[in-house]
């Protein structure tokens, strides 16, 4: 069946520029501590950086997650049940999305992911491996309410959400978007997410800073893309990559650090920063098992069942969406 149509949920003004982009980032360049959200690192450069990344030594959490796909994929399979239609935030990647279409019986995949281009191209893929299977790409930014495609309305649903990518929000935020999903996927619907686990701060830290250079290769092309889209003319040259332990908040925190003074322009607004200054670009929060479980029954999700790393480094925890209740 292929991919059935392309539905895109972005608003652009007329010269085609993200108004939620330009908002954000000139929110973040005007605090105190600068920061741009991590959604932002996704166009189709930062995306294809993204896939390098996760096949790097030194990352771990793609290994991990695509290792408990393959070693427990027929339990997950029975837990989850055939017939739903399995929705995805953030676009397939080409791993681990197989290995779960692979090993259930899906109605429909719905991947919901911000990056037009990249959507696109991963759908394809994923076509070409599942000619049978009806595939609904939707380009929205998944933080946000999404209207998923009519056609998968009345299946019961699956949400898909690897990689850990719930560490890049804050407590709130995370649980914002874990309703959000709860409302969107409806009763009854089921939510497999990784969730990547606290660990030595070298392990962590040498995952997000690589000796290759290729995660601050990612974290800079966010000036890269401001310039792009936004008419910067920030000197990206000027900036370096730093990856940090935080132990207050079980985060790595990823910084742009500006190597000197310096003014630029962006969208026609000026800003200065001054050596030392830095643009907070990620966190990526990590959680011990009661802490997991925790966020996700704040989300309006039950916990059924967890695949763990024999270290553990990693996790895979399947939910269920129950109802909200304001009595014990």
């Amino acid at each position: 069946m292929g991919v059935v149509r392309h539905l895109r949920q972005v608003d652009a003004d007329a010269a085609g520029v993200d108004i939620a982009f330009r908002a954000d980032v000139h929110a973040g360049l005007s605090q105190a501590q600068k920061a741009v959200p991590a959604r932002w690192f996704y166009d189709a450069t930062g995306s294809a950086l993204f896939e390098d990344i996760t096949a790097l030594p030194e990352y771990y959490p793609t290994r991990s997650e695509t290792d408990l796909l393959k070693r427990h994929a027929a339990a997950i399979a029975a837990a989850i049940g055939p017939g739903r239609a399995v929705v995805e935030l953030g676009s397939g990647s080409s791993t681990k999305t197989p290995l779960l279409l692979g090993a259930m019986q899906p109605a429909a995949y719905v991947p919901v992911d911000i990056s037009g281009d990249f959507l696109r191209d991963s759908a394809l893929a994923l076509a070409a491996r599942f000619p049978e299977l009806a595939i609904y790409p939707v380009e929205a930014d998944f933080t946000q309410r999404v209207a998923l495609p009519r056609e998968i309305c009345l299946l019961p649903k699956l949400g898909f959400f690897p990689g850990s990518t719930i560490g890049n929000m804050v407590a709130r935020t995370a649980i914002d978007l874990l309703r959000n999903w709860r409302e969107t996927l409806g009763d009854g619907s089921l939510l497999l997410i990784g969730i990547d686990r606290i660990k030595d701060a070298g392990i962590l830290e040498l995952a997000y800073d690589d000796p290759a250079g290729v995660t601050a290769a990612f974290n800079l092309n966010l000036l890269t893309r401001i310039n792009r889209e936004l008419g910067g003319d920030i000197p990206v040259e000027n900036f370096e990559h730093k990856a940090v332990w935080d132990d207050v908040h079980a985060r790595i925190e990823m910084h742009l650090v500006a190597a000197c003074d310096m003014d630029f322009i962006v969208d026609g607004r000026a800003y200065h920063m001054a050596k030392g200054e830095t643009i907070h670009s990620e966190n990526s929060h990590k959680y011990g098992p009661r802490d997991a479980n925790l966020l996700l029954r704040a989300g309006g999700w039950t916990p059924l069942a967890t695949w763990d790393d024999a270290d553990p480094k990693f996790a895979l925890i399947l939910a269920q969406a129950t109802e909200f209740r304001s009595a014990p």
